[in-house]
């Protein structure tokens, strides 16, 4: 599998590690640390060093009762640090938007993957993708952010969360975007309760049969915290086992706050996996 932005390629034969920059004040993780430009270009260059070959840059939290942020704002947020990590840093950049000019603007500052939890759903969204001409990854949420974990419900999760992203793909697709170049995402924590998210990464096999890449965020999730009784603090060993997990059942993209640490089990992976070969 390969990812075509522009001229540039990204190769997915192996899996690449994704470094979360949430450049906002109130993201669930990390809110505030990186809201300075400097701090968050400094983020950024420690996890390419770190190994990190994506960076995901976001300007309005998505966490369960996150507040909308106004179209100004978003876009003051990300176009300058993405401007900045496109003039210094080799890496690809991801824009992790919901809003159409947030993604024409951000693809135009140097943008390579337009990366939306809401699935290109919103109004223009869908035409801004397809004239940005730039991978996609199209996630699966129930419902908004402010209310998606009050009380979220299915018969059956995996069927249902396929159920739309297949449905997604093909309108993707349908509307002009490469089949080559939609990445999906299940959407861990987005409308999921503990058992909901578990029972998703026990299937990520069923959702690589489909044919697109899968990116798996599970980082600092809160579905460890309740597994566990951790802090957002004390989720690494989890996040870790989630990725791993992830790995192991054909995740291609990994999205992660923990980028060296997430590098070295890569690596533990791929080692293990040459003897196999």
């Amino acid at each position: 599998m390969i990812l075509t932005s522009g001229k540039k390629t990204l190769n997915l034969n192996q899996p690449q590690i994704m470094g979360i920059l949430n450049v906002t004040p109130d993201s669930f993780s990390d809110g505030g640390q990186y809201a300075q430009i400097d701090n968050a270009f400094k983020h950024a260059r420690e996890m390419v060093e770190q190994g990190a070959t994506i960076i995901d840059i976001g300007g309005e939290s998505t966490r369960p009762g996150a507040e909308d942020v106004l179209l100004n704002e978003e876009l003051n947020r990300v176009v300058p640090i993405i401007e900045r990590i496109k003039n210094e840093l080799d890496c690809w950049i991801s824009i992790d938007t919901s809003k159409e000019i947030v993604m024409t603007e951000g693809v135009k500052a140097g943008a390579d993957i337009i990366n939306d939890v809401r699935a290109l759903r919103e109004e223009g969204a869908l035409n801004a993708a397809v004239e940005a001409n730039v991978p996609v990854c199209l996630m699966h949420m129930q419902g908004q952010p402010r209310s998606m974990q009050s009380a979220p419900d299915y018969h059956d999760v995996v069927a249902e969360v396929r159920h739309f992203l297949i449905e997604r793909t093909e309108q993707c697709i349908k509307a002009g975007i490469k089949a080559e170049n939609i990445i999906i995402d299940l959407g861990f924590g987005f409308g999921k309760s503990l058992q909901h998210n578990f029972d998703l990464l026990n299937a990520t096999q069923q959702f690589i049969s489909l044919g697109f890449p899968v990116l798996t965020g599970v980082s600092r999730k809160s579905m460890f915290g309740q597994l566990l009784n951790r802090d957002i603090n004390d989720r690494l060993a989890g996040s870790l086992a989630g990725a791993m997990i992830a790995m192991q059942q054909g995740s291609k993209i990994i999205r992660v706050h923990d980028v060296a640490e997430t590098v070295d089990v890569m690596k533990v992976l791929q080692q293990i996996n040459t003897f196999k070969s």
